[in-house]
């Protein structure tokens, strides 16, 4: 077992956060330079949407001291001079999004099973410290409602391969008694969110007044989580110390398709052009996050609702074109 301080440690931490140029490892490793810790990140900056985009996120986290950040590849490079020393280190990095992982099998499966293996075979030569690995709600399947006992039935390659990784993980957890966490994230959503998610999508083309596709008929609902709040779980888990278990983190307040372009309607006072399409392929009818055990383990609970967490994100995008939010 790691010899690394886990749960009742106290100040501050050597945290290495892989993803970190990402929507929200940046703002993970913006919340654990705020606490007061030391933080390398990882990214290597893939083409699956503009590296400049990435750059930007990790900006505020380059002006620290305290932060350093490691351009490297997971599936090829040495990763074991990064994670040595670290008390914790939290894994986002993956290929996300699900239509292109029909496609693209390979890169999701080196990614997001490969990449993981080779990360925990680098925390064992590190002396095992504190894994807190970033799952999806897509694990579930068609619908993601309820609590962590629900059998996963993931049905897109992303889906698949998340749950793969996650499987590793908790065999190294088994086996080599890594220290690990597991966290599911239910649809996460605020500034900096990916250029290929959905409100991203929307609010760009509502304020560009650009047609709006909605694939099926709009009737899919989300618990959205807002990007502080994920972070807090996350910060949460770290300090509860590894339980070798999954937990579910997400937003308590549901929302369909429509109700969230309805949202921004008001929010930016402009018109939605919305256009109908056939429905995408593994994508989830339902998901809302069953955060009971995440709730009483952590003592962390979602705060900022979806029209708040809305305005934050349609704010970002204004500021982005220089212009100031409505209202």
């Amino acid at each position: 077992m790691s010899e690394t301080r886990q749960a009742g440690q106290t100040g501050p931490r050597r945290c290495v956060v892989t993803g970190a140029a990402g929507f929200i490892g940046s703002h993970l490793a913006e919340a654990l330079l705020a606490a007061g810790h030391r933080v390398v990140g990882i990214d290597c900056f893939t083409d699956y949407y503009d590296p400049a985009v990435k750059r930007r996120n990790v900006e505020p986290a380059l002006a620290s001291a305290c932060f350093s950040l490691a351009e490297v590849d997971l599936r090829r490079d040495d990763l074991a001079p990064l994670v040595e020393g670290a008390d914790v280190v939290f894994h986002l990095a993956a290929m996300p999004g699900l239509l292109r992982s029909w496609t693209d099998f390979d890169g999701y499966m080196t990614c997001n099973v490969q990449g993981t293996q080779r990360l925990l075979e680098a925390l064992r030569q590190a002396g095992s410290p504190h894994l807190v690995h970033v799952s999806t709600s897509s694990v579930y399947g068609r619908d993601s409602s309820g609590d962590e006992d629900r059998m996963p039935a993931p049905i897109s390659p992303y889906g698949v391969t998340k749950l793969a990784a996650e499987k590793l993980v908790l065999a190294y957890a088994d086996i080599f008694d890594q220290p690990v966490t597991v966290l599911r994230y239910f649809s996460i959503f605020g500034p900096r969110q990916r250029p290929d998610m959905g409100y991203h999508i929307f609010i760009e083309r509502i304020l560009d007044g650009l047609p709006i596709t909605v694939f099926g008929d709009g009737s899919q609902t989300r618990g959205n989580t807002f990007v502080d709040d994920c972070v807090a779980a996350t910060l949460a888990a770290m300090e509860a110390g590894p339980s070798g278990q999954v937990f579910n983190v997400g937003g308590g307040e549901v929302v369909s398709v429509i109700d969230v372009l309805r949202l921004i309607e008001a929010i930016t006072e402009r018109k939605a052009r919305i256009e109908h399409g056939p429905a995408r392929p593994g994508e989830q009818q339902r998901a809302l996050a069953d955060t009971r055990k995440a709730r009483a383990a952590f003592g962390w609970s979602p705060r900022t609702g979806i029209e708040a967490g809305l305005r934050a994100q349609v704010a970002w995008h204004l500021a982005l074109r220089g212009e100031a939010p409505r209202g």
